[in-house]
């Protein structure tokens, strides 16, 4: 297998040019990566969301331990600076942007995603997170996503 092959078999998904699902994918790779209270994490809500960072960064953390606790197995995600997305990575993202307006389809895919029977309490949580980027000016685009 040549090494272009190799790459996009790992990482299938070019990352989305949405802002909001940027910012939510290195969120999901700092923690996933260095603990949900990493700092760089922090920084970059602050950034981008001002005075009113915590509430996003809360529900991220709140889904991040959610679904490490449910999930059945591990879920593949890159390092930060990686251009591309794995598959897990790229259906977390299509989730959040999708609880919102078809929860029980973002309910399906996220059960799938951590391999359980039912997600539905974790649903909860993601529709908060997509609800909190949406109310401070950075809603989830599900059509820029995948």
């Amino acid at each position: 297998m040549t090494a272009t092959k190799t790459l996009t078999a790992t990482l299938p998904v070019f990352q989305p040019e949405d802002a909001g699902a940027r910012l939510l994918l290195f969120g999901i790779r700092q923690m996933g990566a260095h603990g949900l209270h990493d700092a760089c994490t922090a920084h970059a809500f602050v950034t981008a969301f001002g005075r009113g960072f915590q509430r996003p960064l809360v529900l991220l953390r709140a889904l991040m331990a959610e679904m490490s606790t449910a999930s059945a197995g591990p879920i593949q995600i890159a390092p930060w600076c990686c251009a591309r997305m794995t598959g897990p990575e790229a259906m977390l993202l299509q989730v959040i942007a999708q609880v919102r307006t078809h929860p029980e389809r973002a309910n399906m895919l996220l059960a799938d995603l951590l391999g359980i029977r039912d997600a539905t309490s974790i649903g909860f949580t993601a529709h908060a997170l997509a609800n909190a980027f949406a109310d401070l000016a950075l809603p989830l685009d599900e059509g820029a996503i995948v």
